[in-house]
């Protein structure tokens, strides 16, 4: 959808600026400019446009450290631009025989192209490139903030204490070590694993199930409420994002819960061919005005957006979908 949008704009932007040049090039006409002032126009303005771009879409990116003084740069540049000078000096020949002699015209043109257009579009380039680099780091130290403020939800450690709690009157310890050990489980991944860019998705997992599994203490004595996960144990040797999995699980047990109706929660995880299939689904139940939480909730699903689009461009495909009675999610995911 991003990529559609981001499209469309370029479509618009070229559009006014073709509508924009012919605008001027009419007025130019109408005011009977002289020779070179519409040689400029007619053939070296859209001949430094099309060097630009074939600077932008073609050799710059396919340059191992984009350096300018490559080989590789200048033996695709130099035929290029013999080409591109070509058929302006063949158009200025059509247009204005009477201007100059062909050979001429090819020579200045490529002395301008190297001088004048070749360093404009990587100037352009670098230029753009710089613009795009602080965005995607403003991006992430967002989505990253985000992250840490939609996991570290109050009311989940809080509920967690209060199971652990209650578990530690009903009997001996048991129960209750096995939460803490998760809990202090969670807390390390969280510190720790978090902080790199990838990581096991056998940890992603585990993590997964650790949430999953307090969660349970918590609702243990709501009969009414059903949890059912389905996990493939046989994971693949991938690597995967932190954090990027759980949020679906938590928008799940924080919307998808609740104590005095029948409730459910179905999480299935499968791993194919490299690829993550990753499901959620939960009933949905109708907030009270009273509730404190009505009508927020959110963050961490738009943060993991986020991410999937910036860290996986082009490798992912996130569905949607709501009713009265469930909240469904499926997440695929090449790795």
């Amino acid at each position: 959808m991003e990529k559609g949008i981001n499209l469309t704009q370029q479509r618009k932007g070229w559009t006014m600026a073709i509508i924009g040049w012919l605008a001027i090039l009419v007025l130019m006409i109408a005011n009977k400019f002289d020779v070179f002032a519409l040689m400029v126009w007619v053939v070296v303005v859209p001949f430094t446009v099309l060097v630009v771009l074939l600077h932008f879409y073609y050799l710059i990116p396919f340059l191992p450290k984009q350096k300018f003084w490559s080989k590789k740069y200048f033996a695709n540049l130099i035929p290029g631009l013999l080409l591109l000078s070509f058929i302006a000096a063949l158009l200025i020949e059509l247009l204005w025989p009477d201007s100059s002699e062909f050979p001429p015209i090819v020579i200045l043109i490529m002395v301008y192209s190297f001088f004048v257009a070749v360093p404009l579009s990587w100037y352009i380039y670098k230029n753009h490139y710089d613009k795009v680099f602080l965005l995607s780091q403003l991006g992430s130290s967002r989505a990253n903030l985000n992250l840490l403020r939609s996991q570290i939800n109050p009311h989940f450690l809080f509920n967690t204490l209060n199971s652990l709690y209650g578990t530690a009157l009903q009997e001996n310890a048991e129960r209750t070590s096995e939460g803490i050990q998760k809990l202090g489980d969670m807390m390390r991944f969280m510190l720790y694993e978090n902080n790199q860019n990838t990581i096991a998705l056998t940890r992603e997992v585990e993590y997964l199930k650790s949430y999953i599994d307090l969660q349970k203490l918590r609702i243990a004595n709501s009969p009414q409420i059903f949890i059912e996960t389905q996990i493939d144990e046989s994971l693949q040797n991938l690597q995967i994002v932190p954090m990027l999995l759980i949020p679906f699980v938590e928008n799940a047990f924080k919307h998808g819960i609740s104590l005095n109706e029948p409730s459910f929660i179905k999480t299935n995880l499968q791993v194919p061919d490299n690829r993550v299939l990753f499901s959620v689904t939960n009933s949905v139940h109708p907030k009270h005005e009273n509730d404190p939480e009505k009508g927020t909730g959110g963050i961490g699903l738009e943060n993991v957006k986020q991410r999937l689009a910036m860290l996986y461009p082009g490798k992912h495909e996130l569905v949607i979908r709501e009713n009265t009675k469930e909240y469904f999610v499926h997440l695929t995911l090449s790795l």
